[in-house]
């Protein structure tokens, strides 16, 4: 049997998806073939995320070739897919996830950057991040694909980079690292190093997909996803969070954070129900002030 995959055609998404053909291939024996579809943010490379939609611009194309049949299923990064997704499409399978902290790429560690450095990334919450902890660095926006965003720091363009060390473990690119950064000042986005394998809900495959799927992972990215569900789905307000599974229960803590830095809510929530545990935490932010972060928002 042969399946057809949908990808983004990064080198990232292209390895994602044979790590998904590989792990089908050795449980079931399954050939694949990778289709590799050009994305909205694909094709918007000059504009912050943010500003142009944020989630679901490197999924929308996908999904939809999933949902006319043109591929079989499609490979996500978590991070990139919406809380909730187009009708007839579920999450069949995430497989265990890689380390969710964020890294350093400089000369520099995050203590040592010197007073105004230049430090890139897309990120809204790593941006808020890094105001919140050193108010005396530049930051600037850098888009690309992880071959891009190393060459401009090569060029000179930047002091530092920050990029999730997820994408660079996988890559080969580990010894660019100079920090791993500490998730209590760095905290992960939603669904940060897993990956998602999106199928029509009435799909042949979804019992073989599921096969792959890894149970803890699954959980927290469930509980993490209900976080970001809760405080309004999207990606324009900094967000982080961090979940642990220990004896059958989700312990997760959600971050929130102004766009300049200055303000840090913090909130944390254990229990068996991830999606449960996911509502409290985003209750317990709003109620703390996040709903008035969320009012003040600027795009």
């Amino acid at each position: 049997m042969k399946v057809v995959i949908g990808t983004r055609g990064s080198r990232l998404a292209l390895w994602q998806t044979d790590h998904i053909g590989r792990l089908l291939k050795e449980k079931h024996g399954l050939e694949y073939e990778k289709k590799r579809i050009k994305t909205t943010g694909d094709k918007i490379t000059d504009v912050p995320l943010a500003k142009i939609g944020g989630k679901g611009l490197f999924v929308k194309e996908l999904d939809d070739a999933v949902l006319d049949g043109r591929v079989d299923f499609a490979v996500h990064s978590m991070k990139d897919v919406p809380v909730d997704l187009p009708e007839g499409l579920v999450i069949a399978a995430v497989p265990e996830r890689e380390e969710t902290n964020d890294a350093l790429i400089s000369k520099y560690t995050l203590d040592e950057l010197p007073k105004g450095a230049v430090v890139g990334t897309s990120s809204l919450r790593r941006i808020a991040q890094m105001k919140n902890h050193r108010p005396d660095i530049v930051v600037k926006d850098l888009r690309g694909n992880v071959d891009t965003r190393l060459r401009k720091l090569q060029e000179g363009q930047y002091d530092a980079i920050i990029m999730a060390k997820a994408g660079l473990k996988r890559l080969g690119f580990e010894g660019h690292i100079k920090e791993t950064l500490p998730i209590e000042i760095f905290t992960p986005t939603v669904g940060q190093g897993a990956i998602a394998v999106v199928a029509r809900e009435d799909s042949e495959l979804i019992e073989l997909l599921g096969s792959i799927n890894h149970g803890a992972t699954m959980k927290q990215v469930t509980a993490e996803r209900s976080l970001l569900r809760g405080v309004g789905g999207g990606c324009q307000i900094p967000l982080g969070a961090e979940s642990k599974l220990a004896d059958g229960a989700v312990h997760l803590r959600g971050v929130m954070l102004s766009q300049d830095g200055k303000r840090k809510i913090t909130a944390e929530a254990r229990g068996s129900d991830p999606d449960r545990v996911g509502r409290e935490v985003a209750e317990k932010l709003l109620s703390l002030g996040g709903q008035e972060l969320l009012e003040s928002i600027s795009l």
